[in-house]
């Protein structure tokens, strides 16, 4: 039996951080982590846990579904 491919998780990350005017630097300060995870985000190479998507909504004061999503769901 073939195995199903997971869905591409998809985010906003690039475009909300750039909104704010923020430096990768200064988001992965905030959140805890490093640029180089920001990085991957921002390229969709990442896949936050649901500890670190909850807490990037919160720090762009947004629910986390507008942020993330999977590819084909909009």
């Amino acid at each position: 039996m073939p195995r199903k491919l997971e869905p591409r998780l998809l985010n906003r990350v690039r475009e909300l951080r750039t909104d704010t005017g923020m430096t990768q630097q200064e988001i992965a300060d905030q959140l805890g982590i490093t640029r180089q995870t920001i990085v991957a985000l921002e390229r969709g190479g990442y896949t936050p846990s649901l500890a670190l998507a909850l807490r990037i909504a919160q720090l762009f004061e947004t629910a986390v579904d507008d942020i993330f999503w999977f590819e084909g769901s909009t």
